[in-house]
C-alpha cells in the first residue's frame, strides 16, 4: 500500500567532485536552519534535471502524487514535512532541498545503494521540480534520541549499549561500503515508533555524508582499497571515518551522563568548546561516573582519542565486550509510553529512571553547541578534531614513547 518500494541503484551513476565539509557561514544564501551555524561547502548546484542521470527519479510531479503536511524540521539547505499519498493516505516525510544552492546527488545515491539497512531511513521516491528536489522517505515518529534521553535524564548502562550496538551496526555497514556520515549527533537518530525499542532507531540525514572515493573517482569499495589505493590515501579515508566514531563517543557519553562532555551552557562558544576538545581530557571520574562501569570508560577513552588513528573502527566497536556482555532481568522506564514492559526488550532499571527537574533545554543546548563548534569556521582552522597546537604536542609525545 506504499507507492513503491525503495528506488533501485542499480543503474546510478557515479557521481564525482564531491567536496569534503568546509564549515563557514555563506551569508548570500539562504539558510533554512535560521541560524544554524552548521554550513556545508556549497556543493556544485546544478538546475539539471536528475531523471537525465537517475533512473529512480519519478516522472511524475510531486505535488500530484502527494499532499503537502505540517513542518518536520529545518536544515541548512532543506525543510523536512510530512506529507500524505492522494491515493493510498499513508503518511510520509518528504525532505525537500533547494537544487540553487546544494546538489544533493551524492546524498541521493547513497540512500538509494544503502538504504535497505534496517537502521538507516528508507527513501521511497524522488521527485523534483525547476527549483527542488523531493525525497520522500518512511515517516519516523518515535521522535529524537536526545528527546528520549532527556525525558529520563539519563541511560542506564543496559539501554545505552543496546542503543550503541544499533547506531553502530548501521554506521560499520555504511562503513564497510566505504560511506561516511559525518553529521552523527543525537538529532539524526530518530525512533521509528513510540516505544523507543534500540531496535527502532534509524540514522538518518545523510545530507554530510560522502562515499570515498579514490583519485580516480571510483569508490573506495573494500576490495578496491585492498589492492590500487596508495596509503596516504588510506590514511586522509582513516580520518574521515574516525571523526564518525568520535561523534558516536560523544553521543554515548552523553547517553550515560545526561550531558554533553565539553559544553556546559548554550552559551559556550565554538572556541571555549574546541579548546577542550583539544586538550583531551574527559571527565569521567566525578557525577554518575563513580557507578558506571570500567568497561565502558574504557570504551568511551578509546572513541574520543585524540588521536583519530588511535580510535577504533565500527567494527573493533562491535565486538568490545561492554557491547556483548549481558545483564540482569531489565525493563524499560514508561516515561512517555502507554505500552506494557512485557512487550519490550528488557534493557532498562526502572529505578534508575525517575525523572528530576532538571533544566533539559539547557543540556539540549549545550548538546546542539558542541555539535555546532565541530562545524565551525575555526574547526575548520583546527583541521581534524583535537588536532590543535597543544593536540599536536601531545601526539608527538604519544609517537616518541
Amino acid at each position: 500500500d506504499s507507492p513503491g518500494g525503495p528506488v533501485s541503484a542499480s543503474a546510478y551513476e557515479i557521481f564525482r567532485g564531491f567536496s569534503f565539509i568546509a564549515p563557514g557561514l555563506l551569508d548570500d544564501q539562504p539558510n533554512f536552519a535560521n541560524g544554524s551555524n552548521m554550513v556545508m561547502q556549497q556543493q556544485p548546484a546544478s538546475r539539471s534535471p536528475f531523471s537525465n542521470e537517475i533512473p529512480g527519479v519519478k516522472p511524475i510531479a510531486f505535488g500530484d502524487e502527494y499532499s503537502l503536511m505540517q513542518e518536520l524540521g529545518r536544515g541548512t539547505f532543506s525543510i523536512c514535512r510530512m506529507c500524505e499519498h492522494r491515493t493510498t493516505k499513508k503518511h510520509y516525510a518528504v525532505k525537500i532541498i533547494d537544487k540553487s544552492y546544494h546538489d544533493c546527488r551524492e546524498e541521493v545515491e547513497i540512500l538509494l545503494r544503502y538504504g535497505n539497512h534496517p537502521n538507516i531511513v528508507t527513501l521511497y521516491g524522488v521527485h523534483e521540480d525547476a527549483s527542488y528536489v523531493y525525497l520522500v522517505m518512511e515517516l519516523l515518529k518515535g521522535g529524537e534520541l536526545l528527546d528520549r534521553i532527556l525525558a529520563i535524564n539519563f541511560m542506564a548502562e543496559q539501554e545505552a549499549s543496546a542503543v550503541l550496538r544499533t547506531v553502530i551496526s548501521a554506521v560499520a555497514y555504511l562503513h564497510e561500503h566505504g560511506v561516511v556520515h559525518r553529521d552523527l549527533k543525537p538529532s539524526n537518530l530518530l525512533y521509528a515508533s513510540w516505544n523507543h525499542t534500540p531496535e527502532s532507531l534509524k540514522l538518518c540525514d545523510l545530507g554530510f555524508a560522502k562515499q570515498l572515493r579514490a583519485d580516480n573517482g571510483l569508490l573506495m569499495t573494500p576490495c578496491y582499497t585492498a589492492n590500487f589505493v596508495a596509503p596516504e590515501v588510506l590514511k586522509k579515508q582513516g580520518y574521515d571515518l574516525a571523526c564518525d566514531i568520535w561523534s558516536l563517543g560523544v553521543l554515548l557519553y552523553i547517553m550515560l551522563d545526561g550531558k554533553t562532555p565539553f559544553a556546559s551552557t548554550p552559551n559556550d562558544s565554538p572556541d571555549m568548546i574546541l579548546a577542550r576538545i583539544g586538550s583531551g581530557k574527559v571527565d569521567l571520574e566525578t557525577g554518575k561516573w563513580p557507578t558506571i562501569s570500567d568497561e565502558v570508560k574504557d570504551l568511551l577513552r578509546q572513541m574520543l582519542h585524540i588521536v583519530p588513528s588511535r580510535r577504533p573502527t565500527a567494527a573493533q566497536i562491535l565486538r568490545h565486550p561492554w557491547l556483548s556482555r549481558t545483564g540482569p532481568r531489565l525493563m524499560y522506564n514508561t516515561v512517555g509510553t502507554q505500552h506494557a514492559a512485557s512487550e519490550r526488550p528488557m534493557v532498562v532499571e526502572t529505578q534508575e529512571l525517575k525523572p528530576t527537574n532538571v533544566n533539559t533545554e539547557a543540556i539540549k543546548g549545550a548538546v546542539h553547541a558542541t555539535f555546532r563548534a565541530i562545524s565551525s569556521p575555526q574547526a575548520a582552522n583546527l583541521g581534524p578534531v583535537g588536532m590543535s597546537d597543544l593536540a599536536r604536542r601531545r601526539m608527538d609525545k604519544m609517537n616518541q614513547s
